[in-house]
């Protein structure tokens, strides 16, 4: 019931808000931030219903390592398609998820992702993912902090401490602009969904926020492998809430 139920609000809500992107359309032709603000809080607002349909219980540590006063890197482990759900619920601003192109495909659901200022990556292609690189630097410079999975697709190990290895071109996103990378640990969150698939089953998950990282003040190693360096500090945190 609760997977009939999740699912028929993502429909509904794509559905019954099409005249409102027609409204927030004709809004951004002149006052952009009014757009962005409300396809903000429309976008959290349903990512929380489906969280509660869902069963998800989240216990918050470290919220406020998060600046709300300036573009960050989001760096997130990834397990579950409800990774996206709980943690843009929690968005204190304006915050591009970088998704896999396929999601450009699916009608209504590709405008309302634009409009939160996602983009899409394609894997295969190394100069088209260097050209979303590139944009979504230019977002951070703009004050629009991203979100990236820098494990590259969903962590399918028995152990989710265990994490695929850190793509480093993620973290160029934060070492061409000087924003701070922002550590999101989430555990257990594939037990909402995909250890049980196609039932979504009540859940506790653990979200931590770490501490803010500037690479301009690491060690000369650590920032040339800077993937690494805080693919080891997540891991650590990830076994820490592992009891949790």
């Amino acid at each position: 019931m609760r997977s009939f139920l999740a699912l028929l609000a993502a429909v509904l809500y794509l559905i019954l808000t099409m005249p409102v992107l027609l409204a927030l359309w004709i809004v951004g032709k002149f006052n952009p931030k009014t757009r962005d603000v409300c396809s903000l809080r429309m976008v959290r607002w349903i990512f929380r219903v489906i969280a509660r349909i869902a069963g998800t219980k989240v216990t918050v540590l470290g919220e406020e390592h998060v600046p709300k006063d300036r573009a960050v890197l989001y760096i997130l482990n990834h397990r579950s398609i409800f990774d996206i759900v709980l943690t843009y619920a929690r968005c204190p601003g304006c915050t591009g998820y970088i998704a896999k192109k396929e999601l450009a495909k699916i009608p209504l659901l590709n405008i309302w992702m634009k409009w939160i200022y996602c983009l899409f990556l394609d894997r295969t292609d190394i100069r088209e993912g260097l050209k979303t690189i590139l944009t979504a630097i230019d977002y951070v410079k703009s004050g629009i902090s991203i979100a990236i999975f820098p494990e590259g697709t969903r962590g399918r190990s028995a152990d989710e401490t265990e994490l695929l290895p850190f793509h480093e071109g993620s973290f160029k996103i934060a070492t061409k602009t000087g924003c701070p990378i922002i550590p999101v640990c989430i555990s257990h969150s594939s037990a909402i969904f995909e250890d049980h698939f196609p039932w979504l089953r009540p859940t506790h998950v653990v979200l931590e926020y770490g501490a803010p990282i500037y690479p301009d003040e690491l060690e000369k190693e650590d920032k040339k492998f800077i993937g690494k360096y805080v693919q080891n500090l997540m891991q650590r945190t990830l076994q820490k809430n592992k009891a949790l």
